[in-house]
């Protein structure tokens, strides 16, 4: 009967694990960049930036419009007397017809307009070049987000599972010392304190549980995805001791200045910020054309007939040339020219605080980067001693030559070591994977 118990248990198991649906790292990248409403928002600027290239070059083209027009007169008059010289003529009742046919084309063309034109067209070009950076940085936005909050779930699962493993021991040393107990070997008193730290492991479990499950759902509904679905999260940090050292070694031969140095060279939105800084620099000559003369072409042909047959015979041609030179506006264009100059400056001043700011997370990150991976090496030798430690007071207190109490503190120190051994890994993973947002260097094309 008890193996048909723990057949029948694992096969209920088995379906409920294939019910869970797996969702990996890449795969929550991969519809965090998919349904996150900013990016797909800021996605939709290229077909601006498209359109606005596209008018700048058509700047440098004709305006051409075409027209064509038909009338129709009908006149009826019923006659009637004139008076000519002192004699009365009739005049006949009459009726006429009259058809006209208009046609023409005409258009104009800038020739000069003080390099205006030039000058947008290039900055069409940047904006088109800004709107794709500010799409690439909100990616890399999106990918940091989501691992470093499926990190944070997977160090709540981790976490849940050491409260477990601390309930599970508490049970089995509760049962130890109730039975030596029974033989006399311990008091009461063991008994009942090991019956409080055992309900206080079992509220920790929950507590730890609930967790796992409200930080899951968060991560979950940030997603896009059903709160109420049951995934199965994997643990991208198999190999992290292996991964740690790795990027340890990486990180500890890297020199400051040189990070920075790559950021400046790699991050979009820097990289954005100094092509708004040269658009503004455009706007300044842009606005200072309008103190220049402008040059434009008119040209034009016109038909116009009553009768639609000989609507190309009756033709005119024109065609000239117009010199505007702007003498005074009012001050309207000093006024343009001004505010982009404001704007140059303000823009510059932006550029030059996003560099302070990579600077100042860089050098955060890195010196954060240093004290976690020393964290980690010292929680691992903590580990080490702890349970050590937890080994002896057990031995000892099966032997009777330590109090209970001992013991529950050794276990204490254990379960704390693995818990701060977590929590230092995956801070340090997240450190990491920040260094590489902060680098500009997180690749959005393997996700898609």
């Amino acid at each position: 009967m008890r193996n048909l118990l723990v057949t029948i248990f694992i096969i209920i198991f088995s379906f409920q694990l294939d019910a869970q649906e797996t969702l990996t790292l890449n795969e929550a990248v991969r519809i965090g960049l998919q349904k996150n409403v900013y990016l797909q928002k800021i996605s939709n600027n290229i077909q601006i930036a498209e359109s606005n290239l596209l008018t700048s070059y058509g700047n440098f083209l004709p305006s051409v419009a075409a027209s064509t027009s038909w009338g129709w007169t009908r006149s009826e008059d019923v006659g009637g007397t004139a008076t000519i010289f002192g004699q009365v003529i009739p005049i006949p009742q009459s009726t006429s017809d009259t058809r006209n046919y208009n046609a023409s084309i005409s258009g104009s063309w800038t020739l000069f307009d003080g390099l205006a034109n030039y000058n947008q067209l290039s900055k069409s070009r940047n904006e088109l070049e800004v709107a794709k950076l500010q799409i690439e940085r909100a990616k890399q936005e999106v990918i940091f987000q989501t691992v470093s909050g499926y990190y944070d779930v997977i160090n709540l699962k981790k976490q849940m599972e050491v409260a477990e493993d601390n309930l599970k021991w508490n049970q089995k040393n509760l049962e130890m010392v109730t039975e030596r107990n029974k033989v006399g070997q311990v008091t009461l008193a063991d008994v009942y304190s090991q019956q409080v730290r055992t309900g206080t492991a079992e509220l920790d479990a929950i507590r730890a549980k609930n967790n796992y499950e409200t930080g899951k759902s968060n991560f979950l509904f940030n997603l896009g995805l059903d709160v109420l679905e049951t995934y199965n999260f994997i643990d991208p940090t198999l190999e992290s001791d292996k991964a740690i050292h790795d990027a340890s070694e990486f990180i500890l031969a890297e020199e400051l200045t040189a990070l920075i140095n790559k950021a400046l060279n790699t991050r979009s939105d820097f990289q954005s910020a100094q092509l708004n800084l040269e658009n503004a620099n455009k706007n300044i000559t842009i606005a200072n054309s309008g103190h220049l003369p402008s040059i434009s072409n008119t040209f034009g042909f016109y038909s116009r007939t009553d009768k639609f047959d000989n609507i190309l015979k009756n033709k005119t041609y024109t065609v000239g040339l117009a010199l505007n030179i702007p003498i005074f506006s009012g001050w309207s264009i000093d006024n343009r020219v001004q505010m982009a100059e404001v704007d140059a400056k303000n823009k510059k001043l932006d550029l030059t605080d996003l560099e302070r700011e990579i600077k100042k997370n860089l050098q955060k990150n890195y010196l954060d980067l240093q004290a976690s991976i020393k964290r980690v090496d010292l929680s691992q030798k903590n580990i080490v001693a702890a349970e050590e430690n937890r080994k002896i007071e057990e031995s000892k207190y099966s032997l009777g030559s330590t109090t209970l109490l001992n013991v529950l503190i050794a276990n204490s120190e254990y379960t704390m070591a693995l818990s701060n051994l977590i929590n230092a890994q995956f801070e340090f993973l997240k450190l990491k994977e920040q260094l590489n947002y902060y680098l500009g260097v997180l690749d959005s094309s393997k996700y898609e």
